[in-house]
């Protein structure tokens, strides 16, 4: 127990530290010159910077005849590469409803064991509207309870994970919206963790596929998410619960994985929703949608069959040459650059190199001498770092000193 207080206490200091170097960044990645030289004091925060710019890539534009849904508020995404094939009102800050869950299960899964005991607090138990029912003293393991809040949507489950991983649902809350920030989500504002309506508690499309995508990065946030139909068990008393999930989703849709609905008054029907087809998983989120599961359905569909990922280079592919002053030096990448896009609009992706470091030597062996950035017409995709290939160091040439007099 005193071993996993530190982790989440360490997890806390962390959080802190993206917070004040997301605030120490230029929102803008890569605006600077082509022949412009990074600073070594500037390396950590371009780093950071380099992460965050993956998270918040903007919609592209698609061609073809994309399906009538009635979302007032709705993003496509490709789970792999984090591309954004459609968006509708993407960054339009809604009540996210039980959507928020995503976020209370992720925290619990990362910050607890699925072992660990939760008794269940006075406060949990009176939450009301959708409900596991919830007795005070109850005793429950936390993976249980975290699947009893996510295929159930318990309200009160979300507040018993809450008080036990942060010790109140307050400094959960904390940590939810620090998680937000740092995964990009620059448009959610979390004042409870069920979802709830409060008046400042928010969230957009594009954010909440943030966060799906990277719960669904998680198995065990996987697994629970794709469960049509599960049982829990209670510790004290001994007892079993049936559950059946509120995303029908996963019935009537063959290829459907996951994720979590919402509705509230406020929010209207809402669904975060994710489907593998033959190896490509795509991740939808609809928001205020009067038929969500149709909505979610026709979208998923358009994205296998109208979009494609495309692989532009593979891990240390050569990449083109850095012209020192003596010779040239090829350089490669250490991540493979994966797009989704349009099938039609596939020749509109472009790639381009930008060095960062003047043709001055030395140069070392694995040194960042710039970045490969992906292009889909006139926005920018992504940026990958450019390393050396081998070293280059000025010859040592023999300086040799002949006597002179200047006379007697």
């Amino acid at each position: 127990m005193i071993r996993l207080k530190w982790t989440r206490a360490g997890y806390r200091v962390f959080l802190c530290i993206i917070m004040i170097s997301l605030l120490s960044v230029n929102p803008v990645y890569g605006a600077q010159s082509s022949s412009s030289v990074q600073k070594s004091s500037q390396k950590s925060l371009k780093t950071v910077q380099k992460s965050v710019s993956k998270s918040v890539k903007k919609p592209a534009e698609v061609l073809g005849v994309v399906p009538r849904i009635t979302a007032d508020a709705a993003v496509l995404m490709d789970v792999a590469t984090g591309d954004i094939l459609f968006g509708k009102q993407a960054h339009k800050r809604r009540p996210p409803a039980s959507t928020t869950k995503i976020m209370t299960a992720i925290l619990g899964l990362e910050l607890g064991r699925p072992d660990e005991i939760v008794t269940v607090s006075s406060k949990a138990a009176a939450v009301g509207e959708s409900t596991l029912n919830l007795d005070p003293g109850e005793k429950i393991n936390l993976y249980e309870l975290i699947t009893g809040a996510m295929v159930r949507s318990g309200n009160d489950a979300c507040v018993a994970i809450a008080e036990h991983i942060a010790g109140s649902e307050e400094q959960f809350l904390k940590w939810m919206n620090w998680k937000a920030l740092a995964l990009g989500a620059q448009n959610t504002n979390f004042v409870n963790t069920n979802g709830l309506p409060r008046k400042e508690h928010y969230s957009t499309a594009y954010d909440l596929a943030l966060m799906a995508r990277y719960g669904l990065q998680i198995p065990q946030f996987l697994s629970i998410t794709r469960l049509k139909e599960t049982e829990i068990h209670f510790i004290e008393p001994d007892v079993l619960m049936d559950l059946r999930n509120t995303n029908k989703l996963l019935w009537n849709y063959p290829f459907a994985d996951g994720v979590k609905t919402g509705t509230t008054t406020a929010a209207g029907k809402c669904l975060v929703a994710s489907a593998t087809k033959e190896g490509r998983q795509l991740l939808v989120v609809v928001l205020n949608a009067p038929d969500r599961f149709g909505d979610a359905k026709k979208l998923l569909e358009w994205g296998f069959e109208y979009t494609e990922t495309v692989r532009l280079t593979n891990v240390g592919e050569l990449i083109n040459e850095f012209p020192s002053v003596v010779k040239p030096v090829p350089v490669f990448i250490k991540e493979p650059i994966d797009v989704s896009v349009s099938k039609v609009e596939r020749d509109k992706l472009q790639t381009r190199v930008v060095w960062e470091k003047a043709t001055n030597l030395p140069v070392r062996a694995g040194e960042r001498l710039g970045r490969l950035e992906v292009w889909f017409g006139e926005q920018k995709l992504n940026s990958v770092p450019l390393f050396s290939e081998n070293e280059v160091v000025k010859n040592r040439s023999l300086i040799r000193l002949f006597p002179f007099s200047l006379g007697k």
